[in-house]
């Protein structure tokens, strides 16, 4: 009896917990002087660009770290993306993997993520891609 107790209560927090991830929260906490570079990859195009402005870098990690997010449905199986982002530190490791969808969606760790006020600098990321797609289509 005792043991079958322990088992439910252990499920029952389980449960809770995984409850708990679905509640609005700040997702990111990236200090912007550790970012070496966001590398992006559009999905629109297929060109990649690297940011390395210290600024650009700021103004986006910023960004991130202000929204608050609510976790929705799973991202398994689903296609396609506007900008599939890797964020790398100092010493050129990876620090974040995310897919930016839209101003207020993106994809991590498996599930797609909502803005709940705060927007994403999306539009200021494309205008960045944009840029760069167009210095690249120059050189060619």
């Amino acid at each position: 009896m005792k043991l079958k107790t322990i088992l439910i209560l252990i499920t029952l927090l389980i449960v809770l917990l995984y409850c708990f991830t679905y509640v609005p929260h700040k997702i990111f906490d990236i200090n912007p002087d550790e970012v070496s570079k966001i590398h992006i990859v559009d999905g629109n195009s297929g060109y990649r660009t690297d940011i390395t402005c210290e600024k650009d870098i700021n103004r986006i990690i910023t960004s991130l770290n202000e929204v608050t997010f609510k976790k929705g449905k799973l991202s398994a199986g689903y296609m396609g993306y506007r900008f599939d982002t890797t964020i790398y530190d100092t010493n050129g490791e990876t620090m974040k993997e995310l897919i930016i969808n839209s101003s207020d969606t993106i994809r991590y760790k498996g599930f797609f993520y909502t803005s709940t006020g705060t927007q994403l600098e999306y539009e200021f990321i494309d205008e960045l891609v944009e840029k760069s797609v167009s210095k690249q289509e120059n050189q060619n």
